[in-house]
């Protein structure tokens, strides 16, 4: 009987920390939030795998599973077109053969499998994100896609800083950087030039510029960086990238 009120109390305390969207910008927001999910797991893995431990990344590991199962449901629910309901499907499929390889002691030999499983995750979460931006039939649906895509580049520069640091070979690995970094700039410059701005957007766009600027000095050189100064830069990005998407989903529609 304890057993079954225990079960009872935990299902209910889930139900009320249970994630639920509003409108539709909130659902490009939080799908966008699962492709940059899917980068930040695999830095915080790589950092683990390296027994570094700035920024707490086991913690952050756990935390962001939790999140990126629960966003997934509050996606589902808040859905109602078929086709999107397909790639929302697809994802959950992906992410049950991922979740036992993030739950294993971070190791060498699974490192280059996770990345490619969560490569292809992270594909999925952007046809996820692209079905809900273009049921938004708005401008602001689409920056708010790529604002939402500069959170998960920022982790996705450092995602592969940090497996080259920890000695997993890529033979993509510039080609991906490049993409990256590319995305990201001219992104970047999309979003400054974007009527609807407010000043306080532009203030957060200039920070993910200046700190930007970053990984292009590291993309130029062939020195090796401390994972930590990655790992620091790359949530600097991330912070003032998902406060300008927040204030973005904010704004009114055309």
């Amino acid at each position: 009987m304890v057993k079954i009120l225990i079960s009872l109390l935990l299902f209910m305390m889930s139900l009320l920390h249970a994630v639920e969207i509003n409108n539709i910008s909130e659902a490009i927001d939080l799908a966008g939030k699962q492709r940059m999910y899917t980068q930040r797991l695999l830095k915080d893995y790589a950092m683990i795998g390296m027994k570094n431990h700035f920024g707490a990344p086991d913690k952050d590991l756990d935390e962001i599973m939790r999140h990126f199962e629960d966003h997934l449901n509050a996606l589902d629910r808040f859905n109602k077109d078929a086709a999107t309901k397909a790639k929302i499907e697809k994802a959950k499929q992906s992410w049950s053969s991922i979740k036992p390889l993030l739950q294993k002691t971070p190791n060498t030999a699974d490192a280059a499998k996770l990345q490619s499983d969560l490569e292809k995750l992270l594909k999925i979460s952007d046809d996820v994100t692209k079905s809900f931006a273009a049921q938004s039939h708005s401008s602001t649906g689409e920056i708010i896609n790529i604002s939402g895509r500069q959170r998960m580049l920022s982790q996705r520069m450092a995602s592969l800083y940090m497996l080259k640091t920890w000695g997993i070979q890529d033979p993509q690995f510039q080609k991906k950087l490049k993409e990256s970094m590319q995305l990201f700039k001219t992104s970047l410059e999309k979003l400054l030039h974007y009527d609807k701005n407010t000043p306080q957007i532009k203030t957060l766009l200039q920070k993910a510029k200046r700190d930007f600027m970053f990984f292009e000095i590291m993309g130029r050189s062939k020195s090796k960086f401390i994972p930590a100064l990655i790992y620091k830069k790359s949530n600097e990005i991330l912070k003032n990238m998902n406060s300008a998407t927040k204030l973005y989903t904010q704004l009114k529609t055309n």
